[in-house]
C-alpha cells in the first residue's frame, strides 16, 4: 500500500513511521523548505510515549526533555488547589515528557529520513489538490522551488497539515476560519533557577487569566538551572483582532506583564519569569467545530487537521499521536482502503470530538475556576472549598475521557 502524507510535523512523522513499520511505501510532503526547531514546550502524556517508544525514539526522548513527576494547580495568590504525581511517578509504565516542540519533530524528522529515505521526506512541498479514481488518488503538489506542479499517486491520502488544512479545506471547503474562544496566549521560554524540584508543570489562576510553566530540557537541568516554557492566557473578549493567526507573531513583553506583575509566590515570581525571556509570541486561542465526517474517499485528515482543540489538559500532540497508531491499525486489519478509513474514522472522531468540547470547558482545568468562584479572595484550607473527591473526580474523569488513565494506558 502506497500512502501520500501532508504536513511533516508530529503528527505526519509519527504517522509515517508507523505506517513504515507496518511495511507501507510512504511519503511526506511538507511545505517549509526547511525543517527547523520551532515552536515552544508541549507535553507527551504516557499514553503518547508508550507508541513513541514503539517506533524506537524513546531514548531520544529522554536526550532532551524533562521526564516530568508532577502537576500542580494554584489560585492566582499562588494557593495550592490539587496536585497530583505524573509519568512514571504516578505509577505508568512510560513517562511524560515536557519538550519543546522544535526538538521532538527534529528527532521524528531525523528518524524518518533514515528510514524512509529522503527521496520519501521532501520539503519544500506545498499541496494543491487531489483526485480520486477507482484504483487510488493522485495529489497535486506545488514544488515551491520551481514551482512546478508535481503529481503523485498513492491508495490513501492523509492530511496532517494542522489547524489550517488544506486538505481540510479541500474536503470541507465551506467550513471558513477557526473559531475564536476571545482568550489571546503569549508564549515563550526563559532560562532560570529550577522551582518545586525541577520536573514540576504548575497552573496558576482561571482559565480567563492564567499562567502555565514547566522546564523542557535535560540538559538544562544538568547544569542546575532549568529552560522553562511559559504561558500567559488573558481572555479579551470582542470579535478577533487577527486576520490569520501564526505561532511566530511577536509581542511586547510589557503587555503581558501589566497582567501579572503581582503575582509574586513564594516559590515563583512570575513577573520575574516573564521579564527575563528573550522572545515572546503571541497566539489567538482558536480550535474549530467538530466535523460528521473526516474522510473524502481515499483522503482523510489527522492531528489538528482532524481536530484542533485548546491546550487544556496537555494533549493536542498526544491526541495526534493516538491518531496514527489507529489509521495504521486500521489500514492493516482491514484491505479495502474506504473501510479501513472508515474503522479509523469511527474510533477516533467520537473520542476526540469529546475532548475537544471538554476542553472548551477548561479540561481538568475547571478546578481552578470552580476554586475561584468559591472562594475569590482565596482560602485558608482548599478541603473546605472543594472536597479532596471532587478535586479527584475531574482529575479522573478528564484522564479517562483523553484515554490516559492509568489503568487503561498499563493494561492496553
Amino acid at each position: 500500500m502506497k500512502v501520500a502524507i501532508v504536513g511533516g510535523g508530529i503528527g505526519g512523522l509519527t504517522t509515517a513511521l508507523m505506517l513504515h513499520d507496518a511495511g507501507m511505501q510512504v511519503q511526506v510532503f511538507e511545505s517549509v523548505s526547511e525543517v527547523k526547531p520551532a515552536g515552544v514546550g508541549i507535553n507527551l502524556l504516557p499514553h503518547a510515549v508508550k507508541r513513541l517508544a514503539k517506533i524506537g525514539v524513546l531514548q531520544d526522548l529522554y536526550d532532551v526533555a524533562i521526564p516530568t513527576e508532577s502537576l500542580t494547580f494554584f489560585s492566582k495568590f499562588g494557593q495550592q488547589i490539587w496536585t497530583e504525581p505524573r509519568g512514571l511517578a504516578a505509577g505508568y509504565q512510560w513517562p511524560q515528557f515536557s519538550i519543546h516542540r522544535g526538538e521532538l519533530q527534529v528527532i521524528l524528522h531525523r528518524t524518518a529520513l533514515a528510514r524512509l529515505g529522503e527521496q520519501n521526506v521532501k520539503t519544500g512541498h506545498h499541496f494543491e489538490n487531489y483526485e480520486t479514481g477507482a484504483d487510488g488518488i493522485v495529489a497535486q503538489f506545488r514544488d515551491t522551488a520551481s514551482q512546478r506542479i508535481v503529481e503523485v499517486k498513492a491508495d490513501v491520502l492523509i492530511g496532517a497539515d494542522g489547524i489550517h488544512s488544506t486538505v481540510r479545506e479541500r474536503i470541507h471547503p465551506e467550513e471558513g476560519p477557526p473559531v475564536w474562544s476571545g482568550t489571546v496566549m503569549w508564549r515563550a521560554t526563559t532560562e532560570m533557577e529550577p522551582f518545586l524540584g525541577g520536573k514540576a508543570m504548575i497552573m496558576a489562576g482561571t482559565p480567563p487569566h492564567k499562567f502555565v510553566c514547566y522546564p523542557i530540557s535535560i540538559k538544562t537541568a544538568e547544569q542546575g538551572r532549568s529552560l522553562v516554557n511559559w504561558i500567559a492566557d488573558i481572555r479579551i473578549g470582542g470579535p478577533s483582532p487577527y486576520k490569520r493567526e501564526n505561532w511566530t507573531q511577536r509581542a511586547d513583553m510589557q503587555t503581558v506583564l501589566k497582567y501579572f506583575q503581582d503575582w509574586k509566590f513564594d516559590w515563583l515570581d512570575i513577573p520575574g519569569l516573564i521579564s527575563k525571556a528573550t522572545t515572546v509570541y503571541e497566539y489567538p486561542l482558536m480550535d474549530r467545530e467538530p466535523f460528521a465526517s473526516w474522510t473524502d474517499g481515499r483522503a482523510t485528515l489527522l492531528g489538528d487537521a482532524a481536530h484542533p482543540m485548546y491546550p487544556m489538559g496537555s494533549n493536542g500532540a498526544s491526541q495526534a499521536i493516538l491518531d496514527a497508531e489507529a489509521i495504521t491499525n486500521a489500514l492493516l486489519v482491514e484491505p479495502d482502503v474506504e473501510r479501513a478509513l472508515a474503522r479509523y474514522e469511527n474510533e477516533r472522531r467520537p473520542a476526540t470530538a469529546a475532548v475537544v468540547l471538554a476542553n472548551r470547558e477548561s479540561g481538568p482545568e475547571r478546578v481552578m475556576k470552580l476554586a475561584d468562584d468559591l472562594a475569590p479572595r482565596g482560602f485558608d484550607d482548599i478541603e473546605q472549598v472543594i472536597p479532596y473527591a471532587d478535586r479527584l473526580a475531574i482529575a479522573e474523569q478528564y484522564k479517562r475521557l483523553a484515554g490516559f488513565d492509568i489503568a487503561t494506558v498499563n493494561a492496553e
